[in-house]
Order: structure tokens, then C-alpha cells, then sequence
């Protein structure tokens, strides 16, 4: 076999074990941790509580805004790396969540915000060219290949903002196919588990997910039962994206090759 055809099968190999061994683990931890499924439902509910009574805080409302949603990405985070590092969560976890991420998932927000006005800016001189729809696919896109692990290096790296967003690049640079391989399958299984009811695109779009739209639950029989399996698989797909970063960001392919032989 050629050189191209070994590395071939060296990523083939890696892949097969790694999430073959991640799959367990994730399995292990949902069963576990069972409650966090639930979390989604409390997230939503907090989410329109907060548009509902933002006109009360007149032009501070934005302000509101941002740090109930970075004390609420904070809080699910939190959990995240509590299930990552102790096993299980607990409600006292629950309650003491909300803060630790706070001002780093802040930050990062602002960052987003600062780049979104730049593309704004030079967005009509690309947008004449290649029309609205096509800009933001592309927008989308890069977002979702540059930034996709960001929330897991926001709560397992002890960096800053924007050390936490050039970390995120470099990760994606050197483990984008161990990385998006699993994310993309885990993604196509949650479209079809639940029949489409479920906005994947929501999903894609967004750097923090931390809860799936809980509005197919009032359309339908099938729109509730829709509801439950796409938040039990996202759950799922949350806990195993935790398992497969701290592996990843720990090892190189031969490394983890090379250990498997002892």
C-alpha cells in the first residue's frame, strides 16, 4: 500500500475508534445525566420570559439581553463540563452555573457583534455581486467550519475571549475531519429521528446551542413527540461533542493510534 493509502487508513482507523470508544462514553453519561434533557424546556421558557419584559428596560434592554442569554449559555455549559469532569450533575451544579462562563460567553458574544457590524459595512460591495441569499449561505458556512467547537473551548480551556476564538481556528485547522465527520452524521440523525419537525438550520447557524425551539410541541401529537426525541438526541450530541473535544485537544491521530496498542 502507498503512502496515501496508509493515511488513508490511519484516519479511517482513528475514526472508527475514537467515536467507537466516545460513543460509550456519551451513552454512559446521557443515562446518567439524564435530567439535563429537561434543562431545554427550562431554557426556553427563561427565553420568553425575557423577550416578553425587555420593554421595560427601555434602551437598556439589549444590555438585558446579552447577559441573561450569556448567564443562560453559561449555565448549560457549565453542566456540560460538570458531567465532563465529576459524571453527573446535580441541582446545586444547576444553580451555581450560571455565572462561571458569564462574562467569558459575554465577551465572545461582543466579538461576534464587533464582526457582524464590519461585515455590514463591507457586505453591499459583495452583496452587488453574488445577491443577499448567497452571503449569507456563505456567512453560515464559515461560521459553521471556523466556530463550530467554541463552546466547548469556552468551558474546558482556561483562555480568554479572544484567545478562547484563535484556539477554536487552530483546533478546527488541525482536526476538522475528526472533528466534523461525527458532528455532521450526529446532525443528519437528528433531521431524520424527528422527521424534520426540529430547524436543524438553527443549529448550523449558531455558536451556542444550548436548547431546540420547543414550538413543534404546541402543533401536534407528532410535533411533541418530535420535541422529546430532538432534545434527548441534542442532549446526547452536546455530551458526546464534550468527549470527542477533550480527546481531541489532548492527542494527535498517532497518539491516540499508538496508545490503543497498550
Amino acid at each position: 500500500m502507498n503512502k496515501d493509502g496508509d493515511i488513508q487508513m490511519e484516519i479511517l482507523r482513528d475514526l472508527f475508534y475514537t467515536n467507537r470508544s466516545i460513543s460509550k462514553k456519551a451513552l454512559m453519561s446521557m443515562a446518567k445525566n439524564w435530567p439535563i434533557i429537561f434543562t431545554g424546556l427550562f431554557y426556553s421558557i427563561a427565553t420568553i420570559i425575557l423577550l416578553m419584559s425587555l420593554g421595560s428596560f427601555w434602551i437598556l434592554g439589549g444590555l438585558v439581553w446579552i447577559i441573561a442569554t450569556s448567564a443562560l449559555i453559561s449555565n448549560y455549559l457549565y453542566l456540560l463540563n460538570t458531567i465532563l469532569n465529576r459524571g453527573y450533575f446535580n441541582f446545586q451544579d444547576f444553580k451555581d452555573g450560571f455565572t462561571p462562563y458569564l462574562r467569558k460567553v459575554w465577551s465572545i458574544l461582543f466579538i461576534s457583534y464587533v464582526a457582524n457590524l464590519i461585515i455590514g459595512f463591507i457586505s453591499p460591495m459583495i452583496v452587488s455581486s453574488i445577491g443577499p441569499n448567497a452571503f449569507s449561505l456563505i456567512i453560515v458556512f464559515l461560521t459553521f467550519i471556523f466556530f463550530n467547537p467554541i463552546p466547548e473551548t469556552t468551558y474546558q480551556k482556561y483562555y480568554g475571549p479572544w484567545e478562547t476564538v484563535t484556539y477554536t481556528i487552530n483546533f478546527v485547522r488541525d482536526n476538522w475531519i475528526e472533528w466534523f465527520v461525527p458532528n455532521i452524521i450526529l446532525l443528519v440523525i437528528f433531521y431524520f429521528i424527528t422527521g424534520g419537525y426540529i430547524n436543524i438550520f438553527g443549529i448550523i447557524s449558531n455558536v451556542f446551542n444550548y436548547f431546540i425551539s420547543f414550538s413543534t410541541m404546541f402543533t401536534s401529537i407528532r410535533g411533541l413527540l418530535a420535541y422529546f426525541i430532538g432534545q434527548v438526541w441534542f442532549s446526547y450530541f452536546m455530551i458526546y461533542r464534550a468527549y470527542l473535544f477533550e480527546t481531541l485537544s489532548a492527542s494527535n491521530r498517532r497518539k491516540r493510534l499508538f496508545m490503543r496498542e497498550f
